[in-house]
Formats: C-alpha cells, structure tokens, sequence
C-alpha cells in the first residue's frame, strides 16, 4: 500500500480535529467505496489508503506517535487498512453511527468509550492570579459491585442475543450500501439479562457522587480549562471511562479589572492633588506600593506600575498594573469651605488662559461656532 503521509491522503491540515478527520474519511469513502466503482481496479487500493490514515489519524496515540515518527513510529499491522476485514465492515464502522447513533459492527460485542463530562468552577481573582488546590464533587456512575457490572441478578448470567447471535449489530442493505446498526433487541449489547440485578436494574452501574481535587496553576483566567484524565463517566461492556473538564470562570473583583495579564483599577484623588501633585499608596494583589501623582494631573490620566499584574499561565511574563486617577469633587462644604473656593475661583478667572487651558479654548471654539452660524 502506498505510504503517502496520512494528512495528504485525507487533505486535512496537521492541525484538524478528530471531526475534520471522520468528516474527512466519510467524504473518501463514499467516494471510493468498490460497490460505488465496480468498474475501477484502483478504486479498492484508494479506500484501503484511506482507511489506513483514518485509523491511525482518529487515534490520539497513534496520532502523536505518527506526528514524532512518521510512518516507523506507527504499527503497520494494526492501522487497519489491510487484513481480512471486508469492506462492508469497514465502512459500517464509520457510517453506522448515522443509523444506529453508537458506530458500526465488528462481530462481537460492542465497547463504548464514556461520555466526558463538564464542571464549571467558580474563582475568585486572588485565587485565579496566585493559584489554589480545591476540592470538587461530581455526580457519576460507577460499576455496581452487586452484579460486578454485568446487569444480571447474583448468581445468574446474561445470555446471548438470539436476534443478533451475540454480534450486538444487525444487517440491513440499503440499495449498494451495505450498513449495519444496533440491535433492537440488545440494544448493542449482544447479551439478554433475564433476571437484572435489583440494585442497579440491569444498567451494571450506578449512580455515586465522588469528589476530586483539582490544582488549579497560578494565573488561569475565564475560559481555561483542566483536563482530569478517566474522571467522565464509566464506558459501556468494559470501555475506558471519558474525561472531566473543569472550566474556569473567575469572578468580578471590586477592586481590579483583569485584560489578560493586565490589571485595571481606578483610584480616586482629590482636586488639591491633581492640583498640586502628592504621593498616595494603591493596592496590589501582592500588597500595597506608592503611586507619586504629578501635579496637574488631570482626571483619567492613566499610571502604569510595572510588573504588578499576573504571572500568565502558559510563560514566565508578568503583567502590569495600569492606575486611572479619577479627581473627586468635593461634597457637603462648609460655608467658609465654599468661600475660599469662589475666592480661588475669582483668582483664576483673572488669568482663565493659563490655568484652565482646554475650557478657554472650548469657549473660543463654541464661540467661532456661533458666528459662523450668523455668517
């Protein structure tokens, strides 16, 4: 068989999804399929070449192993493309799912990975920037240690499918397709219970909470997520057990703002300092530095404190901590609070061009505005 790279073979990128890749196989497929080109002798060695990439490419494993080596890092007799499987067995393992909702036949019965599961965890910014170790509990299953997950009552056993005979897939042909699906007896299974077992109804699992613990690193944010590998629910006839996501969601501080690696926050001051200028302590997640405001400092300038925001999670930068001065109008004056101030405003008035700059030339220009409007 032709050893064309398994990307090429099924035109999709080195970076496609498992998806893109059975999307990718079913396109082929059809397209190859030998009762679909009966008149082709090439037609057959295209689907087998296809098959071949589907089964390493669709198996995360074989996958790394084949993106590292190439070719000799994959098994040749278990990628599934030769052998004596027929090619009405190869093409209902990828098109049965349509009809059957689980995937295709082999004879047999039928192993079912387990549904991964998801949790959203909640967090706070102080424990999303210095990260935390918490301890969660999920709903599952598990296998029922009264029946040692077969289904059937203590002391009996299942027994073979007498619609199926044990295969858990049924035959139907559909025009030149020849499809399989689930059994509607067995349901897949391949196995009857006559007498299911009390505690678990014949399911072979029951319903467990567990609790896990989850390490969540240092500078996660909104969006990522922890894979806890085996943690999803159990897999059906001793199938592997699918996988838990823990997504993060951390929630609204009252003090900062976060934009990546950056922090946000907003600090007050008073008209006498933006005026005069000062110095004033800021917090920080890690505790408090001075800020030193110039004088003249108008309301929304923007300070930046170097190296006070988050440590980011996927590299060793460190973010920074941005500081918008907001000048805060004085309330509930005294009369004579109120006296000085007309007097101070009188004082600027006289020279209104040098000490209120932008209101000065606002005036001129809402002024030019109006005896354009005459003109």
């Amino acid at each position: 068989m032709s050893k064309r790279d398994y990307y090429e073979v099924l035109n999709v990128s080195k970076s496609a999804s498992e998806a893109e890749i059975k999307k990718a196989f079913k396109r082929l497929a059809m397209k190859f399929h030998p009762d679909r080109n009966a008149d082709d002798d090439s037609a057959e060695e295209k689907f087998k070449e296809a098959k071949e990439a589907y089964d390493i490419l669709s198996d995360a494993q074989k996958r790394a192993a084949y993106d590292q080596f190439g070719h000799a890092g994959v098994d040749p007799s278990a990628a599934g493309g030769g052998g004596g499987a027929s090619f009405s067995d190869i093409f209902g393992d990828v098109f049965g799912d349509i009809f059957s909702g689980g995937g295709g036949g082999h004879s047999g019965q039928r192993v079912y990975r387990g549904a991964d599961l998801r949790y959203n965890l909640d967090l706070s910014l102080e424990e999303a920037v210095r990260g935390t170790s918490v301890n969660i509990r999920i709903p599952g299953h598990e296998s029922c240690d009264e029946c040692d997950g077969t289904g059937a009552k203590k002391g009996t056993s299942a027994s073979t499918c007498t619609t199926c005979g044990g295969h858990g897939q049924v035959r139907m042909q559909q025009g030149f397709f020849s499809l399989q699906q689930n059994c509607p007896r067995c349901h897949g299974s391949g196995k009857m219970i006559e007498s299911p077992c009390g505690k678990c109804h014949g399911k072979g699992k029951i319903e467990k909470q567990k609790t896990l613990a989850v390490k969540v690193p240092a500078g996660v944010d909104t969006g990522d997520r922890i894979r806890l590998a085996g943690e999803g629910e159990i897999g059906e006839n001793g199938g592997p057990s699918g996988d838990l996501f823990v997504h993060m969601n951390v929630r609204p501080h009252n003090i900062f703002e976060r934009d990546g690696n950056d922090l946000y926050c907003e600090v007050p001051i008073s008209v006498v300092t933006a005026s005069l200028g000062g110095e004033l302590e800021v917090p920080t997640l890690v505790g408090r530095v001075n800020l030193k405001v110039p004088a003249e400092s108008q309301s929304g300038k923007m300070f930046r404190i170097r190296g006070k925001g988050v440590n980011s999670v996927r590299g060793h930068t460190t973010g920074d901590l941005l500081c918008r001065v907001v000048v805060e109008i004085p309330v509930n004056l005294t009369k004579k609070q109120k006296e000085l101030l007309k007097e101070l405003d009188k004082s600027m008035k006289e020279d209104s061009v040098s000490h209120s700059p932008k209101a000065s030339s606002w005036l001129d220009g809402v002024k030019k505005f109006f005896e354009d409007m005459k003109s």
